[in-house]
């Protein structure tokens, strides 16, 4: 179903309007008490938790981070969090990987809803949205997390980009300007945004400019494993070709601040281009156009605080062009998502959310190349979450139910066929706080996932894998059950969290090469291409998140910390290991910060793995070193110039998760050097 985008926004400016009425009216009570930001976590439960109170495992990247972050790709930026990787198809397209799972597990969110995009189709399609128009990027890892559904099943990314303010800036204005340019690829890029309040109103404005060349690799492009399997030379080259992308993004939003409330919309459009280093000269060109509602109402009285709403609605399309400059397949998903939150008013330390979610989605793909037939989804869902907080410990626990509904007409021919799935989700959890600065948390979860389009319709080849790609229609739905232990502790100079996890899968969805070929014609050229299907079978996930801080040496302002950071997964499944699973890694860093200075070094170490699925080849480990460095000339700290050197001694590195490791490393020593300004 193609959505009616006129349609669609005459609604929201209509009720848009009315609702600012509503709220102009009701300004004479008094605002809530505002909540640190920093300090609380909106993603996994609406009514916010502190980061050193929660019982799920969560990373915040804010805006102090944000501001001189690589202007990368979202994947590749959240790479290296702890239990996070990158499916590094192409600086274009990366997309998160969370404790090993990634495409449809993973639920990759702008403001709590979807993007409507392609990315989670397939591993060279782009996210569309970008770190760099954010400024708060929230991510859980694992399961728990109701208030999105069953598709969050390894965990959600959630980008905050204030297009529509909640509060009117402090100063009447607000925003920051900033540039960077790095040596490995000639990259470039330049943002800005700026808020400005007028009376009630508040208006936002943003846009993003960014280019890249193929980038420079420290080795061949073939692995050492590939070479040996194939046994074909590894010729040593400079740059990676067709890993190029260009990307220019501008948004604007506005919102009507109440005593008790907000309301606000806001529009983007993204157009990005870029190579796939899998098919020779062959790119992608792609474009969004967004529109989003948001609001909140605030109550005086009764068993809830507040009533959150949240609509988005997009029209996404990108075209792969081939060599000779001809569009080729073509790629389309337009729909809408909405969410609705009731949050409970906290009575003796009790705090809960009720909330509705819907969605409806047409994705359609055009083209010799299509691997995946037009589908049509809808789903709706319902949940309720509850945390009790006493002093020395608590209790919290959630459901939610959702109902998923896929319509294609095969590929390959015949009737419609139409899939419905009814799913339960639940979890558990109970923690102690046994002294101060000390939480310990143990949460079990049970989580239903419907299967994707991919996994349920696929049937034909996809070039940017290489592979044939083969769907099952007789797919049930995805169960996990999963145990996780928690460990906070904030106290004096210390600061640590630990996160260990179980997960005990039944009907695992997997991606398998089935040792078959089949013959591709290309112009008359015979090209054999595996044929990977998907099936299902049962799994075993098992690992742990840890990360901890020290300060070594404080003297007002200035303080030397040293960190660490450490993550490992393993999975089994009844056919042997997993497909694509992340090796462990550790790292170390020294950091010292100041008012003018910042400075920091950095050693990761990722280690091989050799614990892979049927005709997967290892990975071997690698070693980076990182150096990174901030000045704040001016005493207002407004303005910030920064610097990295990242792969110092020009490691050969490759991302095992990612389809392309054994023909694209990552990019070789390089330098970046950026200003920030901020107003």
């Amino acid at each position: 179903m193609t959505v009616n985008r006129s349609f669609h926004s005459a609604l929201l400016v209509a009720a848009g309007w009315s609702a600012m009425g509503g709220l102009a009216l009701a300004q004479t009570a008094p605002q809530d008490q505002a909540t640190t930001v920093e300090e609380i976590i909106v993603t996994g439960v609406p009514f916010g938790i502190s980061r050193n109170a929660t019982t799920i495992a969560t990373s915040v990247l804010d805006e102090q981070v944000l501001a001189t972050a690589p202007a990368s790709s979202l994947g590749d930026l959240l790479a290296g969090l702890p239990g996070l990787r990158s499916s590094g198809f192409a600086p274009g397209s990366s997309r998160p990987v969370i404790r090993g799972l990634s495409g449809p597990r993973v639920q990759v969110l702008t403001n709590g809803v979807g993007l409507i995009d392609a990315s989670s189709v397939s591993p060279d399609h782009q996210v569309a949205a970008d770190p760099g128009e954010s400024d708060r990027i929230e991510i859980v890892r694992g399961p728990a997390t109701l208030t999105y559904g069953g598709s969050a099943i390894g965990g959600v990314v959630n980008i905050l980009d204030g297009r529509i303010p909640e509060a009117l800036p402090e100063n009447g204005l607000e925003g920051r300007l900033s540039a960077q340019g790095s040596t490995v690829d000639n990259g470039r890029s330049f943002g800005g945004r700026a808020t400005l309040g007028l009376g009630r109103f508040a208006l936002h404005i943003d846009a993003l400019k960014k280019e890249a060349d193929d980038y420079e690799i420290p080795s061949s492009p073939i692995s050492r494993q590939l070479a040996d399997a194939e046994g074909i030379d590894r010729d040593e080259t400079g740059v990676l070709p067709n890993r190029f992308s260009e990307l220019e993004t501008f948004g604007i939003g506005g919102s009507y601040i109440a005593d008790r409330g907000f309301l606000g919309l806001s529009y983007k459009e993204t157009d990005s281009i870029y190579g796939i280093v899998a098919e020779d000269a062959v790119f992608i060109d792609l474009h969004q156009e967004r529109f989003d509602a948001r609001g909140e109402y605030r109550f005086d009285t009764g068993p809830f605080r507040a009533l959150r709403a949240t609509y988005g609605q997009a029209d996404y399309t990108h075209t792969e062009f081939e060599d000779v400059g001809e569009p080729g397949t073509v790629f389309n998903s337009d729909g809408w998502e909405a969410r609705a939150d009731l949050i409970q008013r906290p009575v003796g330390g009790w705090n809960g959310a009720v909330g509705v979610q819907a969605l409806s989605r047409n994705f359609e793909a055009i083209g010799d190349e299509a691997f995946v037939p037009t589908t049509d989804i809808e789903e709706a869902g319902v949940y309720a979450v509850q945390r009790l907080d006493r002093d020395g410990y608590g209790f919290e626990g959630g459901l939610r139910y959702d109902r998923r509904t896929l319509t294609a007409t095969p590929l390959s021919g015949g009737a419609e066929v139409e899939r419905q799935f009814d799913n339960w989700s639940a979890s558990g959890a109970v923690f102690v706080r046994p002294q101060p600065g000390l939480f310990l948390g143990l949460s079990l979860s049970r989580t239903e996932r419907a299967p994707s389009e991919v996994e349920l319709f696929a049937d034909s080849f996809h070039l940017a894998t290489a592979v044939y790609e083969l769907g099952d229609t007789t797919l049930d739905t995805e169960t996990v059950v999963t145990v996780e232990g928690t460990v906070h502790y904030d106290r004096g100079a210390f600061r640590g969290d630990l996160h260990v996890y179980a997960a005990k899968y039944d009907g695992f969805i997997d991606q398998r090469d089935t040792g078959l070929e089949a013959p591709f014609d290309e112009d008359g050229q015979i090209e054999l291409f595996p044929v990977f299907a998907y099936v299902q079978t049962d799994a075993d996930f098992r690992g742990f998140e840890a990360q901890a801080a020290y300060d070594v040496w404080t003297s007002g302002r200035r303080v030397v910390t040293l960190e660490a950071a450490a993550d490992y997964v393993d999975a089994d499944t009844d056919l042997g290991p997993a497909s694509r699973i992340p090796p462990w890694s550790v790292t170390g860093r020294i950091r010292y910060g100041s008012t003018p200075f910042d400075l920091g070094l950095e050693v990761r170490r990722v280690g091989e793995q050799d614990q892979v699925a049927a005709f997967e080849l290892p990975t071997d480990g690698y070693t980076l070193v990182n150096l990174s460095g901030a000045w704040r000339p001016f005493q207002d700290d407004r303005i910030t110039l920064f610097a990295e050197g990242r792969n110092l001694f020009d490691e050969e590195a490759r991302e095992h998760v990612s389809f392309l490791k054994d023909i694209a490393p990552m990019p070789g020593r390089n330098l970046r050097v950026g200003i920030n300004y901020r107003f």
